[in-house]
């Protein structure tokens, strides 16, 4: 693990080697940790950087106010710190997925291609965002694992959760490292996240769109309704996955992004 000084707080990070790059941007309340199977397996083909956003991992816990366009900023003066060649490819997971939207938006120039696992391209309702609040509070009140243990039963496929009991204790272990910050300020910012569906048919660059078909945080329709609206894109459904497929189902997860970074890599090679 490695840290880098940025002007307010200290990001730490995951970094593979000297390659053409590919940024992992994790999910909600998890951090790095949970590319483990990606940084051992994709490193052979690409430069890995899996930074720990702000309040999570291994970097600092900075109070709020976050947003997703911080998120996404903290990653491009991260990329910048490490002097990482563009374009790159991006890839976000469920909140991970709305930064790596953000960061295409304010960046892309620096965008060679984009992977959207378990993930949205709209804002959240007015129910969503009062879920949001409420959860916000009970971690102010009870602490930021209160969050994580009621969310742990819906990160998996419900036969994954009741069956792979080493599965689960591994992303409970990754989620109890959040810090109270980072839950609050990540909520926040998930709450007040701006809708990207009318930009998704202006994405001129490819795009794999991986879901879990057993998830049960966001259904499956979630990411057809990308794939329909983003011209260059491809739509894998992993089997016996839930909201963590590069978790639930590695093997399956890194076949569809090294196929996809193939394709990237040579269609590069044909320019």
């Amino acid at each position: 693990m490695s840290e880098a000084n940025e002007e307010d707080f200290v990001m730490a990070f995951q970094d593979s080697c000297d390659k053409p790059a590919l940024l992992l941007i994790h999910g909600f309340p998890l951090s790095s940790q949970m590319w483990e199977p990606q940084l051992e397996d994709l490193a052979d083909f690409v430069r890995v950087v899996a930074p720990d956003l702000r309040g999570y991992g291994g970097s600092d816990s900075v109070p709020g106010p976050y947003s997703i366009t911080l998120l996404a900023d903290d990653c491009a003066d991260l990329l910048g710190h490490l002097n990482v060649a563009t374009p790159f490819v991006v890839c976000g997971l469920s909140m991970g997925g709305y930064i790596a939207l953000e960061f295409y938006r304010r960046y892309p120039e620096q965008v060679a291609g984009l992977i959207l696992a378990s993930t949205r391209a709209g804002a959240d309702s007015v129910e969503g965002q009062a879920g949001r609040d409420k959860a916000a509070e009970l971690a102010k009140t009870e602490g930021a694992t209160a969050v994580s243990a009621g969310m742990l039963p819906k990160m998996l496929a419900e036969h994954n959760f009741e069956t792979d009991d080493e599965l689960v204790d591994y992303v409970k272990e990754i989620m109890s490292t959040a810090s109270l910050n980072g839950v609050v300020g990540a909520l926040a910012a998930m709450r007040d996240r701006i809708d990207s569906t009318p930009m998704l048919g202006d994405i001129d660059v490819p795009v794999l769109i991986i879901h879990g078909a057993d998830d049960q945080l966001i259904p499956v329709s979630e990411a057809e309704a990308m794939h329909n609206a983003i011209p260059d894109s491809e739509l894998v459904i992993i089997p016996d996955a839930g909201h963590l497929p590069n978790l639930e189902q590695p093997d399956l997860f890194n076949d569809a992004v090294i196929d996809f970074l193939e394709e990237l890599l040579e269609e590069e090679e044909e320019a």
